[in-house]
């Protein structure tokens, strides 16, 4: 395929001179980052100058930050260029506690553009494209993040928003749109909506669903590719990080590559903080290399992945990382086996007949623990007892065989199940 590539020599950098840019990028953080209040205190008591770094594995001499700590010195401990030359504020929700703050400077904010840019090309978008954007804007990333990146690409944009489904249909059929970031749940509704609107999805000119935002499985992408009829490309990003762009599908779908040029990932075991070999799953832990105002040192994202193995057929060098399975403070253990939502997620979506909302509860009852799965129903009938009983045996069994652990599980009937859900670029 003729131009697969937005930046071919740094896309297909070879690993040695990947590493070296790394470390060369390494060391300049290291030099911005020590202006801070926050790591010019950490440095100190760790004696730490870049002149320690001679290579990428060096860097596990340097400590862990963690979201605590960009809490504990909110809103600008962490910043270590300019104030002068900040440009604009992303930051979490907050809702329990200060938010995590990140600040931006106009080298920040054109770096980020870019990458989101280099993922939507990767993906097969051109500036002939409609890209239209149904994430909220204003400290969520996911908004200006796609919308800056969509617009270095060249794409025409939809700056839509989030909610109001019907309107997002008519911009679809009147403005031509040709690709679509949504959050997986909300694609789903949006195809449910096509359906009571009486439209065919697969006759409007969109082709292409970015999503992310929100914890989901391969089945559950499947099943949106089916509905809506597009490719869905998943992607991984964090306010911390920026947002979006951080790692993304390209078209083989086969993991998320991950743009080294701009972060050193590691994947680590939580409990002991060492590193975990290629492939095995860990905690992500990411350092960023190419911002100047506020850089942030082996942040623990605390979002569990891996990195796979082996090369990628696209041709690009950049490590490849798994969709995330869960977080590391959102495993529960039940008669001593691990056991994340993730897991019960992708057997659930397996059965069609069963809507997008589940919910987990653990009681606890006369020293025994047990888990309780309700999920709900899209399209069969509550009066179907026969029907509904040998599917919750068929649920039952193969949550019994991906778990190890026998829940009880209950069918409810459609939106009376409540479901709360991260959002990992939020």
């Amino acid at each position: 395929m003729k131009n697969r590539y937005w930046e071919e020599e740094i896309e297909t950098m070879q690993r040695a001179d990947l590493e070296s840019l790394q470390v060369a990028r390494l060391k300049k953080t290291i030099r911005i980052a020590r202006n801070s209040s926050y790591y010019s205190k950490v440095f100190s008591q760790h004696m730490i100058t870049e002149d320690i770094i001679k290579e990428v594995e060096d860097i596990r001499k340097l400590p862990f930050t963690t979201k605590q700590d960009m809490r504990e010195h909110c809103p600008f401990g962490l910043v270590a260029g300019e104030m002068k030359d900040a440009v604009r504020i992303h930051s979490s929700s907050g809702t329990t506690g200060n938010p995590t703050v990140v600040v931006h400077s106009r080298h920040d904010l054109d770096s980020w553009a870019n990458l989101v840019a280099r993922c939507l090309y990767m993906v097969g978008l051109r500036n002939t494209d409609v890209f239209q954007n149904s994430s909220g804007y204003g400290m969520f990333t996911g908004g200006l993040g796609f919308q800056y990146g969509a617009e270095r690409l060249g794409a025409l944009t939809v700056p839509a928003a989030a909610g109001n489904s019907k309107r997002q249909i008519k911009f679809i059929t009147d403005f031509g749109t040709t690709a679509l970031h949504a959050i997986p749940s909300y694609a789903i509704r949006l195809a449910e909506v096509f359906q009571e609107e009486g439209i065919d999805p697969e006759t409007s000119s969109l082709h292409t669903l970015i999503i992310g935002a929100e914890p989901h499985t391969d089945e559950q992408r499947r099943k949106i590719e089916k509905m809506l009829g597009v490719k869905a490309y998943n992607c991984f990003g964090m306010t911390e990080m920026n947002g979006p762009g951080v790692a993304f599908e390209c078209t083989e779908q086969n993991g998320m590559h991950f743009w080294e040029d701009c972060y050193i990932i590691e994947i680590i075991d939580p409990d002991t903080l060492e590193p975990v070999p290629v492939g095995e799953t860990g905690e992500l832990v990411i350092t960023t290399l190419d911002r100047e105002i506020m850089p942030l040192i082996r942040y623990r994202t605390r979002d569990l992945t891996r990195i796979l193995p082996g090369t990628c057929p696209c041709g690009r060098t950049h490590a490849r990382i798994d969709r995330i399975k869960g977080r590391s403070d959102d495993m529960f253990i039940i008669k001593g086996v691990n056991i994340f939502p993730m897991q019960i997620e992708k057997i659930l979506h397996q059965f069609p007949g069963l809507g997008t909302n589940y919910l987990i509860t653990l009681l606890s009852k006369e020293n025994q623990n047990e888990m309780i799965v309700e999920v709900e129903l899209s399209d069969l009938s509550t009066n179907n007892y026969v029907e509904l009983e040998s599917i919750r045996k068929e649920i039952t069994r193969q949550l019994r065989d991906e778990i190890l652990v026998t829940p009880r599980v209950n069918l409810v009937k459609k939106a009376h199940c409540p479901v709360v859900k991260e959002k990992p670029y939020g």
